[in-house]
C-alpha cells in the first residue's frame, strides 16, 4: 500500500462517507465496526459521533472485537495508567489483525494528540492503519476513505480550531443526551494534561446549540447534559454572551426535560450562574463545583486561580438562597509535597461545605504536565491513609445529609433496574441524588415522583405517589 495521497486535499466528508458506503455495499454481508470508548463524557460524546460516522457509512456495530472489520477505539490521557491500558489492549489485539489482514485498526482521542504517542503507536504498533486526533474525529470518514484507497497508513494529528456541525451522530440512550458546547481548555491547572490534547477553547455558536436541544427535546429525551471543560467560560453573541444567558435561553423551550452541565470551574462560576440555577424552572438543583484541595498553598500550585475563602463565598451564595441546594465535588488527595496541614485544610472545607457527594482521587503523575516535575516526598502509604479518613468523612456527611429528603417528594427520572432488588429501579432525582423505588422496566426513561421513606450514605429509598395506599 502507499502513502502518497495528500491528507490535505482529500474529498470532503460527505463524498467520502458516499464512496465507502458504496465500497462496503459491495461485501457479501455487511461489514461490522466495534467501537471502544475510554475515559470522560466529552469522550462519550465524541463517540456518538463517531458511532454516526460509522452508520453512515454503512457499517453495523459487534460487542465482539473478533466479529469486526474495522476496530475503533477512542482513548483518554488525563492518566497514564489510562494510556497504560490502551496500549494493553493495542497489543493484544495484534493477532486479530494477523488472523485478518483486511481488519482496519483505527485509534483517536486525547492520547493521539501527544506526538510522543504518536510516535510510539508508529515504532510498537505498525499494524495501526488509522490514528485520528482528538479534535479532528469529524475526519473519520476521509482518513477512512484514504485508507481504502490505498494509504497503508492514514494518520491526522493536526490541532483543528474550527467546531463541525452536523456531524452524523448515534446517541447511546433514547432519554438522556450529551450535548458538548465548547471544547478546549485555557486553564492549565499544573496536574491537567487536557489543554495540551483538546488545545484552546472554543464555543459553538448559540443558535446551533439551541436548535440541537429543540431537537432533542422534541424527540422525547428527559435530560440533557452540556458539556465543556469548562462551561462557566463558554463565550456566544451579541445575543447570549456567555452561559448564564445560554442555560437561560434553552430554559425558555417548552417541555417536559432537565438540563445538566459540566464541568465547572470555581473561578468563573458568577453569581449570575447561580441565579439561573435558581431561577430556571429546567435547570436540575445541583451544581458539580471542583474545588480540588481545601488548602490555598496547595490550590496555588494547581494553578486553580481561585482561595478557599473565594469559593466558599461562592457556596455562601448560593445556600443563603437555598440552605439545601445540593453541591458535589471533585477532590485530590496526595498533591505532590501536601502536608499534613494541606490535607486538614481539605478536611476542613469538606465539613464546612458538606457536599452531598464528591469524587476523590489519589494524585497520579502525569507526564507533560508541570506538577509531574515536582518534588513529592509523600509516601503512598500516607496518601492512601489520607484517602481514607476524607472518604469516613464524608460518609458521615452523606448519613446526615441524606436524611433531609426523608418524606419529601422528589421527581426522579427513572434509569435502570436495581441489582440487588428485584421488582425495583433506580434513577437520579432533580438534585442528582440516587433513589431506588417499586417498579418494573416500563418505567425506564420516564418520570416519577417518589416519596422518600428511608435515607443511606449512598442513595435513597421510597415509594412512587401513584403507588401510595
Amino acid at each position: 500500500m502507499s502513502d502518497a495521497i495528500d491528507l490535505n486535499r482529500l474529498p470532503p466528508a460527505e463524498e467520502c462517507i458516499r464512496d465507502v458506503r458504496a465500497w462496503l455495499a459491495e461485501r457479501p454481508a455487511q461489514p461490522l465496526a466495534y467501537l471502544h470508548s475510554f475515559g470522560c463524557q466529552l469522550n462519550a460524546a465524541d463517540s456518538e459521533k463517531l458511532a454516526g460516522i460509522l452508520a453512515a457509512m454503512g457499517y453495523g456495530r459487534t460487542d465482539d472485537p473478533a466479529a469486526a472489520s474495522l476496530i475503533l477505539y477512542n482513548t483518554c490521557a488525563v492518566r497514564e495508567n489510562a494510556e497504560d491500558r490502551v496500549f494493553g489492549t493495542l497489543g493484544s489485539i495484534k493477532r486479530l489483525k494477523t488472523d485478518n489482514p483486511a481488519l482496519i485498526l483505527c485509534v483517536t482521542g486525547c492520547m493521539t494528540a501527544q506526538e510522543s504517542v504518536a510516535e510510539k503507536i508508529r515504532k510498537s504498533y505498525p499494524y495501526v492503519d488509522i490514528v485520528i486526533g482528538s479534535s479532528a474525529v469529524q475526519r473519520l470518514a476521509q482518513m477512512l476513505w484514504a485508507h481504502m484507497h490505498g494509504m497503508r497508513h492514514a494518520w491526522d494529528i493536526e490541532t483543528y480550531t474550527d467546531i463541525p456541525e452536523g456531524v452524523p451522530t448515534v446517541r447511546d440512550s433514547t432519554f438522556k443526551a450529551a450535548v458538548p458546547i465548547m471544547y478546549g481548555c485555557n486553564n492549565f491547572c499544573t496536574y491537567c494534561i487536557v489543554p495540551y490534547v483538546r488545545g484552546r477553547e472554543r464555543s459553538r455558536d448559540p443558535q446551533q446549540i439551541l436548535d440541537e436541544v429543540r431537537g432533542l427535546i422534541a424527540d422525547g429525551y428527559k435530560e440533557i447534559m452540556l458539556l465543556g471543560q469548562n462551561v462557566n467560560s463558554y463565550r456566544g453573541n451579541a445575543e447570549i454572551p456567555d452561559f448564564p444567558a445560554l442555560l437561560r435561553e434553552i430554559d425558555r423551550i417548552p417541555g417536559d426535560y432537565w438540563i445538566r452541565f459540566m464541568s465547572s470551574h470555581p473561578k468563573d462560576a458568577s453569581p449570575a450562574l447561580m441565579d439561573a440555577l435558581l431561577e430556571c424552572s429546567h435547570l436540575a438543583r445541583h451544581l458539580h463545583l471542583p474545588v480540588q484541595s481545601g488548602s490555598d498553598e496547595i490550590l496555588r500550585r494547581m494553578n486553580r486561580r481561585y482561595t478557599t475563602a473565594q469559593y466558599l463565598e461562592k457556596v455562601a451564595y448560593i445556600r443563603a438562597k437555598d440552605p439545601h441546594f445540593s453541591l458535589t465535588t471533585d477532590l485530590i488527595v496526595g498533591f505532590p509535597d501536601e502536608s499534613e496541614a494541606d490535607f486538614e485544610a481539605t478536611l476542613d472545607i469538606v465539613r464546612r461545605v458538606r457536599y452531598d457527594n464528591m469524587y476523590s482521587f489519589i494524585y497520579s503523575r502525569r507526564t507533560g504536565t508541570k506538577a509531574a516535575q515536582m518534588e513529592d516526598p509523600v509516601t503512598d502509604a500516607e496518601k492512601s491513609a489520607r484517602m481514607g479518613r476524607l472518604l469516613a468523612l464524608q460518609r458521615e456527611i452523606a448519613v446526615e445529609n441524606n436524611k433531609r429528603f426523608v418524606g419529601r417528594v422528589m421527581r426522579v427520572l427513572c434509569d435502570g433496574t436495581a441489582k440487588k432488588h428485584p421488582g425495583h429501579v433506580t434513577g437520579r432525582s432533580s438534585e442528582n441524588m440516587l433513589v431506588e423505588f417499586p417498579g418494573d422496566a416500563a418505567l425506564i426513561g420516564s418520570f416519577a415522583d417518589v416519596r422518600i421513606t428511608e435515607s443511606h450514605s449512598g442513595a435513597l429509598t421510597g415509594i412512587r405517589i401513584t403507588d401510595e395506599g
